[in-house]
């Protein structure tokens, strides 16, 4: 597990990639050093009415200049999201991490590996792509706008799922997966829940090794209030029920970990 720490972090860059979609560069050379693909930071409000911090994945990790590239979603009007919409280059805000676990990178080195991200469950899977040292292909699943698609590129074939069908396959990831008829020795998948749900069906109809990482609210971020649970097929050692905590345990799990 990665060191977390607090830092006031400096916004070095930030844009609009797409409707409501934000790409934030922040510069935190001790958070950045510590993170792996798959983490993600919590980071805090100037609202003081907002007490809780919002979780967002790492999208980039640029570990030689200490920085963290976050795309999120800006999810309503006088919400979290939207002030860090309004950070411009020079302005500092308090995060937090990196927190959660990442993806085993180490189960796909050499393998035939599949990379599936849904809407805001995509830009995680970007430095995954970067850092997987296997023969990489991203499926990626929005619903009409596409955004960070090219970026894949670098790193390994990309498909396109739309549920409007305006570009690749009209329908999801799973539907792409078999209209291209793609195989893998392991899936690393991240978005919605329904999306997860099938992904880690198909998995266990093909006998494949699958990691999924959990979209889900948090509190904390830490493991401490038992805000982020999910339903496990084990018993936890923290709560010794049959619960995970997303922050903590995850927010990726092998997929007969969980329930869906």
């Amino acid at each position: 597990m990665s060191k977390k720490t607090k830092e006031i972090c400096t916004v070095v860059d930030q844009e609009c990639i797409g409707t409501d979609i934000y790409s934030l560069w922040i510069q935190t050379e001790e958070i950045a050093s510590e993170a792996v693909p798959g983490q993600f930071v919590s980071l805090y409000c100037k609202d003081q009415s907002k007490l809780l911090p919002r979780p967002i994945s790492l999208c980039q990790i640029d570990r030689e200049k200490g920085r963290l590239r976050l795309v999120y979603r800006v999810t309503g009007q006088g919400t979290g999201t939207e002030e860090f919409s309004r950070l411009q280059p020079g302005d500092t805000i308090p995060v937090l991490g990196p927190l959660g676990n990442g993806f085993p990178l180490g189960e796909a080195k050499g393998k035939k590996v599949l990379l599936m991200g849904g809407g805001i469950g995509i830009p995680p899977m970007l430095q995954t792509a970067k850092e997987t040292e296997a023969d990489v292909t991203a499926v990626l699943g929005y619903r009409d706008q596409l955004f960070l698609d090219k970026e894949f590129q670098d790193y390994g074939k990309v498909y396109v799922a739309t549920e409007d069908g305006s570009a690749g396959t009209k329908g999801n990831v799973l539907d792409t997966v078999r209209e291209e008829q793609l195989a893998a020795d392991v899936i690393f998948a991240c978005g919605p829940k329904p999306m997860l749900r099938a992904i880690k069906a198909y998995a266990l109809e093909h006998q494949i090794p699958c990691w999924i990482s959990m979209e889900e609210r948090m509190a904390c971020g830490v493991g401490a209030c038992l805000g982020c649970v999910c339903q496990s097929t084990e018993v936890d050692d923290h709560s010794h029920v049959h619960n995970k905590r997303v922050c903590k345990d995850g927010p990726v799990f092998l997929s007969t970990e969980v329930e869906l």
